[in-house]
């Protein structure tokens, strides 16, 4: 039978990993499958975490360590995220109208633009979590609760007060659907966790940082989001993967900065 569950349903759409079939994805379920993302970003986190753990362990170095970390959550979410991330890259780096950079955006190639955002993006995610004076273990940490924080930026790109680009399509399925209170509580819980995780590990001053971390990650994810709205008038599928992809690397840099 199909599953109506939120979170199965949101671990069915948004990685490649085996979940329960996806019922017909309606305006109910979609509401909650996307109230569960970054619940799914912190299982993805874990995956990841133990992947960066085996690497550091085996003696592996930290920038390695990462890498794999990072390869991983590519990998468990078919690169959804970095995809979405080339396309924005495509269509705002085109310096088109709306429409024509939209229709720019939904071609299936990818442009110089896009692999250059691919790029420079992972680039700085290594370089910020392999950085000489975090450990090993301070490591494992970033990449567990990483994707998690990053996610409550897509969540919050689906409050009911920002339009969607398109009348159709899988962006148009969670645009303007979730209430400001889920976005609320999302925030709380993930700033949370991360700085309750950080507390327990690594002392207060971690826990202090991962909150600031949290804080620049939503500000710079909002900052994006307003620059997208701004060229595009709406949001679209692909933008909501560089959302993850940007806050997450916003969230890494201010942990390898001053953690």
């Amino acid at each position: 039978m199909a599953t109506r569950n939120g979170l199965l349903a949101a671990w069915g759409l948004f990685t490649v990993l085996p979940a329960p079939v996806v019922a017909e994805v309606d305006e109910r379920l979609a509401v909650r499958a996307i109230a569960s993302m970054p619940w799914v970003g912190l299982g993805l986190g874990l995956i990841a975490g133990l992947g960066c753990a085996i690497v550091t362990v085996a003696g592996g170095g930290q920038p390695l360590a990462i890498a794999a970390g990072l390869a991983i959550l590519a990998l468990c979410t078919g690169f959804l995220h970095l995809d979405g991330l080339a396309d924005t890259a495509d269509g705002l780096g085109s310096r088109k109208p709306a429409h024509e950079a939209l229709t720019i955006m939904r071609q299936s190639d990818i442009g110089p633009m896009g692999v250059t955002a691919i790029i420079l993006v992972l680039a700085l995610e290594i370089a910020a979590g392999g950085s000489g004076h975090l450990d090993g273990w301070r490591g494992v940490w970033l990449l567990v609760t990483m994707p998690m924080v990053a996610r409550v930026s897509a969540l919050s790109a689906t409050g009911r007060w920002i339009p969607s680009a398109h009348k159709k399509g899988f962006g148009a399925l969670f645009a303007g659907k979730t209430h400001p209170a889920t976005i609320v509580v999302a925030s709380v819980i993930a700033a949370v966790i991360a700085a309750g995780s950080g507390w327990l590990l690594f002392g207060w001053r971690a826990a202090l940082v991962a909150v600031c971390a949290c804080l620049a990650s939503w500000v710079f994810g909002v900052a994006w989001r307003r620059h997208i709205l701004a060229r595009l008038g709406g949001l679209t599928g692909d933008t909501f993967g560089s959302l993850v992809e940007m806050s997450g690397l916003a969230y890494l840099l201010t942990l390898a900065l001053f953690a």
